[in-house]
C-alpha cells in the first residue's frame, strides 16, 4: 500500500488540474476548482480527512473553491505570502512546512506568473533520498512556462524576468527525476504553448521545454513577451475574486423558466441569448440576436472572454440537465447574473410563433466554388490565434483572434459575403453568431474550418496570412 498517494482530478472544459495529496487518512487538496462537491465525496469514499487546502496562487482564469472547501471540511489554507487575500489564511514562504502521515509538503517561493506564487514539493518519508514531486501551479507546465502579465505593479518583462530567477535558481535545482504536476494543461489561457501531457520530470523539461532552453534571461524574457497573447480583460476581476473568496457554489439559485416573450423582452432590455447546442442546430434555427457558444468545447472561458462577467444572460439548452451545467460552468469563471433559461428551448420558441434566424454553412468545394466565381466580393476572416496562423492560413484571409472580433467586426465590409473559419469549428461558429448580432446578414461558416481546407490542397497550406490584420 502506497504510504503517500496522489489523485488528480482535470476539469477538461478549462483545462484546469487540481490535487489531493493523501498520507495515513490526512489529504491536502492543491488548487481546487470552485465545485467542491467532488472533492468531498472523494474523502467520503476514499475515508480520508481534507485538513489543508493549499493554493499556489490566485488563479485569473477560474474561480477557487478554496473558501466553501474550508467552511466545509475545517481545512486551513495556505496561500504566498504578499497575496493581500481577505479570507483567514497562512502566508507562507521559502521552507515553510506541512506534514501529515508520511508526507511532508515543503513551499518554494516562485515568483513570476504572479508575485504571490508559490511551488510545493512533496517528501514521501517512508521513502530515502529527495523528493518524489512538485506542484508547479502556472510556474511551470508541461512544455510551457507561466504568461508573466497579470501584475498591476509590474511589466511583463520585469515579471518575466522575475519568473526566469524563479525557474533556474530554484524550481530547476531539484533532482532531475523529481515529477511535476502542473495545474493547467492544453487548451489552458496562462500559457501558450502546454502538452495535454499530464505530468512530466524536471529532467524532460530541462530538454523539451522551449522556454527553458533559452540561453539568457534575455532571451527568455523576449521568448515570454514578444507576440504574447492579448491577456482577457476578466482576468483582473476573477484574481479579485479568489483573493476575496468566492461564495459557496451551492448557493446560486434555482434558474427561472421564462416563455419567449419574456425572453424576447429581456433581450430588449439588454439581455443576450446564449445558445449551448451543437453547431449544427444553432445554424438551422435559433432565437434572433443569440450568440452561440456550445457546451461541447471551453463554454466558460469564451463566455467570459466574449460577454464579460456581468452581462445578464439567458440560456438556450436541450434539456434541464444541460442547462444546469451551463449555470455551473459559468460559475466556475464568475458570471452569476443569469436572467434564467428559455422554456422548452428553440422549440418552445418555434410554439410561441417567434421569428427564427440561421447562418449557412459552407463546405471547403463550395468555397472554392464562390472564390473563384466572385472574390471581389468575398472576405475570408480567421478567428485563430496568431501563432496558429503563423503555421499556415488560407490566402487572402483576415486574421482576426475571436477574442478581438467585437471590438473590429466593424473594419470589415459589410457588401461583402463574409465566410469565418477557425481550426475546426467551434470558435468560427461563435464568431458568425457575433457578427450577425453585429449587424451583418451575408455570413457563412465554413464548416470543418482550416483542417478541413488544407486537408483539401494537394501542396499544403500557405505559409503566412495574407492580409492579416
Amino acid at each position: 500500500m502506497e504510504s503517500v498517494r496522489i489523485e488528480r482530478f482535470y476539469l477538461g472544459c478549462l483545462a484546469h488540474a487540481s490535487y489531493a495529496v493523501i498520507s495515513e487518512g490526512v489529504a491536502a487538496i492543491i488548487d481546487p476548482q470552485r465545485d467542491v462537491d467532488l472533492y468531498v465525496d472523494a474523502a467520503q469514499a476514499g475515508g480520508f480527512r481534507i485538513e489543508h487546502i493549499i493554493e499556489t496562487h490566485l488563479h485569473a482564469d477560474f474561480v477557487s473553491g478554496h473558501h466553501e472547501l474550508a467552511e466545509r471540511t475545517g481545512a486551513k489554507i495556505y496561500l504566498g505570502a504578499g497575496s493581500g487575500a481577505t479570507f483567514p489564511h497562512t502566508a507562507v514562504r521559502d521552507g515553510d512546512e506541512i506534514q501529515f502521515g508520511q508526507c511532508r509538503l515543503s513551499f518554494l517561493e516562485t515568483p513570476g506568473h504572479t508575485l504571490e506564487g508559490v511551488c510545493v514539493i512533496l517528501h514521501d518519508l517512508s521513502q530515502p533520498g529527495g523528493p518524489s514531486a512538485v506542484f508547479t501551479g502556472d510556474t511551470l507546465f508541461v512544455g510551457d512556462v507561466g504568461r508573466p502579465d497579470l501584475s498591476p505593479t509590474h511589466t511583463p518583462q520585469q515579471l518575466a524576468a522575475i519568473l526566469y530567477s524563479s525557474l533556474h535558481d530554484k524550481l530547476l535545482k531539484l533532482p532531475d527525476e523529481t515529477v511535476i504536476y502542473p495545474a493547467h494543461g492544453a487548451g489552458s489561457l496562462c500559457g501558450r504553448q502546454m502538452s495535454a501531457e499530464s505530468s512530466s520530470t524536471i529532467d524532460r523539461q530541462k530538454r523539451t521545454n522551449y522556454a527553458l532552453l533559452a540561453r539568457s534571461q534575455d532571451e527568455f524574457v523576449k521568448l515570454l513577451t514578444d507576440n504574447m497573447p492579448d491577456r482577457p480583460e476578466y482576468f483582473a476581476r476573477e484574481v479579485d475574486l479568489n483573493r476575496r473568496g468566492a461564495a459557496a457554489i451551492g448557493a446560486l439559485p434555482v434558474l427561472a423558466e421564462l416563455s419567449a416573450p419574456d425572453v424576447q423582452r429581456l433581450q430588449a432590455e439588454g439581455a443576450v441569448v446564449v445558445d449551448t447546442r451543437p453547431a449544427m442546430e444553432f445554424a438551422v434555427a435559433h432565437v434572433p440576436g443569440s450568440v452561440h457558444i456550445a457546451l461541447t468545447g471551453q463554454y466558460a472561458s469564451w463566455a467570459a472572454r466574449v460577454l464579460g462577467l456581468d452581462t445578464r444572460l439567458i440560456i438556450v439548452s436541450e434539456d434541464a440537465e444541460q442547462v444546469r451545467e451551463s449555470q455551473i460552468r459559468l460559475a466556475r469563471v464568475g458570471i452569476e447574473n443569469l436572467a434564467g433559461y428559455l422554456g422548452g428551448g428553440v422549440a418552445g420558441w418555434i410554439r410561441a410563433g417567434m421569428k427564427l434566424e440561421y447562418i449557412p454553412q459552407v463546405t471547403v468545394p463550395d468555397f472554392l466554388e464562390l472564390r473563384h466565381q466572385d472574390p471581389a466580393h468575398l472576405t475570408i476572416v480567421d478567428v485563430r490565434e496568431p501563432n496558429e496562423v503563423s503555421s499556415g492560413a488560407i490566402p487572402g484571409s483576415i486574421n482576426i483572434p475571436l477574442g478581438h472580433l467585437a471590438d473590429r467586426a466593424q473594419s470589415l465590409p459589410h457588401d461583402h459575403l463574409i465566410v469565418v473559419h477557425c481550426k475546426g469549428g467551434y470558435r468560427s461558429s461563435i464568431a458568425t453568431s457575433l457578427l450577425r448580432r453585429a449587424g451583418f446578414e451575408d455570413i457563412a461558416n465554413l464548416t470543418g474550418g482550416y483542417d478541413a481546407w488544407k486537408a483539401l490542397q494537394p501542396g499544403g497550406a500557405t505559409p503566412v496570412c495574407e492580409g492579416a490584420g
